[in-house]
């Protein structure tokens, strides 16, 4: 049966009076909602920047130059017009019932246009390939302006593309056959259903929009999450300690501290028994410590980078050699939290102080000049704009930022959502990724603004003596421990091209390994999963495309590599040591109170 039967189906029509009163339902209380927004945002003395992200200068830029090359305009235009006379001229002959080619198809992995619909009726074929063509047009069009500079250009593009994704005839309810065909079918309920959805993501997000991704009931810290058996064994202001209770006689010597990016939370280590890298290390013999961050309020305001490295490594060190008598660590760095053991080690080697005898750096960027598309929000006008924000609260809300790391995979993040929860009335499935990655945590003033504009901004921690911990000018190149550098193939956040730059500048043994998949399936990657591959080779030539070149491709999971690598450094064996064997009492069980903090 094809879309425009299944439409037209005899016992499918919905009783015109009640779609009528259902959308004009939906049409009065859309117009609340808005008659609502603007109120509040009249009332808000605050919200003066029209344009906090500073994407006015940069098309102001690019249009400056595009008028200086006219004829390129016009001919990019004229061959627009003439795939779409093209595509007119198919679309005719396929509503006269014979076959044609398209002249556009969506790219491979381009989940929005899955309907049939889109394929077998002509109408819907059209809107679909007119929407590509344009598309496609927009942002060729910015991308072939000669004259902006690399930032400037970049943010042109990372704006348009957010531009066409929004405007996609699958984000709008008379354009998409699927909503449409739900409409009717259940005369208008979805889009009641899906107002419902909408007002709740406002209210959780206070004013502002805080899309639902799964069932956030269905997962609870502690009990379905993050449930590696294990203890906090030590505190600070700004982190807990967890020590994972053993799962074999015999452990490394060396025990193995974990320290994750504190712009999440640390169970994304640890999600499921059988995707749990925490219980994974455990059961490899590892006696493993993780650092939990806090989620940090008004209070912590003045926290520092320094003050992480402080209260998070340097105290986590410590505390380890009272829990088991140890000095010797091999440590894990995951993408931010990368960024800080790197700084760490940095400074312990300036001072002499050689407790970490490895370290492994997941998804890490050390060297910020080429940082992706998530440094079109880390230009000087956003930063003070951001600085401004923070100083009212004290911290940057989580939610800000997790907007900004789901803008990078829009359609994904975003939109799909947008239909599904609001235009179709679907409520999430229960899915723990994306329960984790609704966690957001808040950042300290003090500490991110440091962050955005020593690293992202200055890229200071590349140079020798750019950045001082404790009042010493550090210089990465003074690491000299044994490194293993892991970063993703399809990574968004931290690209692996940019992450390899960090094997030129550590001097000891480098190994970098590359994973298939992205920041965080690339990452959380369990053997029996036996999803994947990783490539490896044995020297780190300057430029990372000639790397790629001459690496060999592994099936299966890199923490197997990544094990033998480590094993080495082991220290030897030792019998198994159970939280509070120590100098360090229990102070309750994992995961901790600190993970547990929700934004409110």
């Amino acid at each position: 049966m094809s879309d425009q039967q299944a439409i037209e189906t005899e016992n499918k029509h919905p009783d015109p009076e009640k779609l009528s009163a259902a959308m004009a339902e939906i049409a009065e209380r859309s117009q609340r909602l808005v008659s609502d927004f603007l109120a509040k945002q009249a009332e808000d003395p605050e919200i003066s920047d029209p344009d906090p992200l500073n994407i006015g200068s940069a098309f102001a830029e690019l249009t400056t130059h595009m008028m200086q090359n006219p004829v390129k305009l016009v001919e990019a235009q004229i061959e627009l017009w003439q795939q779409y006379y093209t595509l007119w001229h198919n679309t005719t002959l396929r509503m006269l019932g014979e076959e044609a080619e398209p002249v556009v198809s969506p790219q491979k992995g381009d989940r929005r246009f899955r309907d049939e619909a889109w394929e077998n009726n002509e109408l819907f074929d059209f809107i679909k390939q007119s929407y590509l063509l344009s598309s496609q047009w927009m942002q060729n069009v910015v991308h072939d302006v000669d004259g902006l500079d690399d930032k400037t250009a970049q943010k042109v593009e990372f704006y348009t593309r957010q531009f066409v994704d929004a405007i996609s005839p699958t984000n709008f309810l008379m354009t998409n056959p699927e909503v449409l065909r739900t409409t009717i079918e259940t005369g208008g309920e979805n889009l009641l259903k899906g107002l419902q959805n909408l007002l709740g993501d406002l209210e959780r997000g206070k004013g502002k929009l805080q899309i639902r991704m799964t069932d956030l009931d269905a997962f609870k810290v502690g009990e379905n999450v993050a449930t590696t058996e294990g203890s906090v064994i030590g505190k600070t202001a700004l982190m807990e300690l967890l020590q994972y209770k053993p799962s074999t006689d015999k452990v490394a010597k060396r025990p193995l501290v974990i320290v994750p990016p504190w712009i999440n939370k640390y169970y994304i280590l640890d999600l499921r028994p059988e995707n749990s890298f925490i219980k994974w290390a455990v059961d490899q013999g590892h006696t493993v410590f993780v650092l939990s961050w806090v989620n940090p309020d008004s209070k912590l305001a003045e926290k520092s980078f320094e003050d992480y490295a402080k209260e998070g490594i340097l105290a986590a060190l410590d505390m380890i050699e009272k829990a088991t008598g140890e000095k010797e660590v091999n440590a894990i760095g995951y993408c931010l939290g990368g960024t800080l053991l790197s700084s760490t080690l940095a400074y312990m080697a300036k001072v002499g102080d050689e407790r970490i005898k490895s370290a492994t750096f997941l998804t890490t960027l050390t060297d910020f000049e080429k940082p992706g598309e998530l440094s079109v929000f880390v230009d000087d006008e956003q930063i003070e704009s951001l600085e401004r924000n923070m100083s009212k609260e004290g911290y940057l809300d989580g939610r800000d930022m997790a907007m900004s790391f789901n803008m990078l995979r829009a359609n994904d993040l975003i939109w799909s959502f947008v239909v599904s929860n609001y235009m179709l009335g679907k409520d999430p499935f229960p899915f723990d990724l994306l329960y984790w990655n609704s966690d957001s945590t808040r950042m300290p003033k003090a500490m991110h603004s440091f962050y955005l504009r020593n690293m992202y901004n200055k890229n200071l921690l590349r140079e020798p003596g750019g950045i001082k911990m404790f009042g010493e000018p550090i210089d990465l190149r003074d690491i000299k421990v044994p490194v293993y550098f892991l970063s993703t193939r399809e990574d968004h956040i931290a690209p692996w091209q940019a992450t390899y730059a960090g094997t030129q500048l550590m001097s000891g043994q480098v190994k970098f390994v590359l994973s298939a998949s992205g920041h965080i399936a690339g990452v959380v990657n369990p053997p029996a999963a036996k999803k994947y591959c990783y490539w490896t080779y044995n020297r780190n030539p300057a430029n990372p495309e000639d790397w790629m070149a001459k690496a060999a491709q592994h099936d299966g999971s890199w923490w197997t590599d990544w094990q033998n690598w480590v094993g080495r450094r082991a220290g030897g064996k030792v019998d198994a040591r159970k939280p509070g064997d120590g100098k360090l009492k229990v102070l309750g069980p994992a995961p901790g109170e600190y993970v547990k903090v929700t934004l409110s």
